[in-house]
């Protein structure tokens, strides 16, 4: 059990490595995948939270559920960071841009969350016979997801006003309406 908890400990740190560095590849910025997997920490913690309120062991199952929340934690932070980073490249400032992402993007952040956890649920309780295998994997990532899902809206885009308030150059605003807009 030992070597296996340690072999999956490698894997996950080489997973994290790897998604950072196609997140980096990706972006093209060392920063924001940084920003990105800020949400999976507190998605440790809250899996590490939930198996103890639940009485629930750390054992493999619970171990690949982690690597599933983290990847859904990592999709909904991208979703936020893709949004802002079009929208700053349109010319929308800093502020408002991030704002316009949580706004637009927060639906399917909670969609994608509670459409997960809902339907995680009757695995988690393990009603049926042999289905208590299971329940560590789902109780993993109910719980992981449950705190990720917030912080996500919340804690990532904080950390990318801060990484990138500098980057701020001039007062550069919104393009002004056009006459069909207005009228």
């Amino acid at each position: 059990m030992n070597q296996s908890f340690s072999s999956f400990g490698i894997g996950l740190i080489l997973a994290v490595v790897l998604v950072y560095l196609i997140l980096m590849a990706q972006f093209a910025s060392f920063s924001d995948p940084f920003v990105i997997l800020l949400a999976v920490p507190p998605g440790l913690s809250g899996v590490l939270i939930f198996l103890l309120l639940t009485g629930t062991t750390l054992n493999i199952m619970s171990l690949m559920g982690v690597v599933m929340m983290a990847g859904i934690a990592v999709s909904n932070s991208i979703l936020i960071v893709e949004f802002t980073g079009t929208l700053r490249k349109q010319g929308v400032q800093l502020k408002p841009a991030l704002a316009e992402a949580c706004r637009a993007r927060l639906r399917p952040i909670l969609m994608t969350t509670l459409a997960t956890l809902l339907g995680l649920i009757p695995m988690a309780l393990a009603l049926e016979p042999g289905s208590e295998q299971y329940a560590p994997l789902a109780r993993a990532i109910l719980g992981g997801l449950a705190i990720s899902g917030v912080v996500a809206v919340f804690l990532v885009p904080a950390a990318y006003l801060l990484i990138h308030r500098d980057e701020e150059s001039g007062p550069q605003q919104l393009p002004p309406p056009s006459a069909q807009e207005i009228g």
